[in-house]
This record gives C-alpha cells, structure tokens and sequence, in this order.
C-alpha cells in the first residue's frame, strides 16, 4: 500500500492534535500517563503489524490505552 502525500500530512496533523492534546501532561495523574503512553505505542504497533491498516492502528491504540490503565493503577 503506498501512502499519498495528502495521506501522510493528514497523518502528520493528527500527531500535532495529539501532542497538543498532552499540553497539560503535568496535571496527568501517573495512571493516566500510562493510558496515555500505552495508547501512543499500541497505536504504533498495530499500524506496523497491520501495514497501516486504520483499523489496526485505532485497534492497537484501545487495547494499548486499557494496559497502559491497569499497568497505572498498581503505581
């Protein structure tokens, strides 16, 4: 699957919006860093074993963001 030029910058604003979204990342309790964090890299990993596929990498990221919660909550 080769990835356009519009799909790459649509890619790379939704990352902005995100990191934006973790401006207030000091107020975070450390449980929901951990979502957070765990929602980032599941996302990532299943865009990787999915090849991109949307639904691989929104599946990635949920699954991500509920270890990431109970990893946080035994802190």
């Amino acid at each position: 699957m080769k990835l356009t030029t519009f799909t790459k910058l649509g890619a790379v604003g939704l990352l902005a919006l995100a990191m934006g979204g973790c401006s207030s990342w000091d107020n975070m309790s450390h449980r929901q860093k951990s979502t957070v964090t765990g929602a980032g890299i599941g996302g990532v990993a299943g865009a990787v074993v999915t090849g991109g596929g949307i639904l691989g990498t929104v599946g990635g990221a949920a699954i991500g963001g509920v270890i990431g919660d109970q990893v946080g909550k035994n802190r």
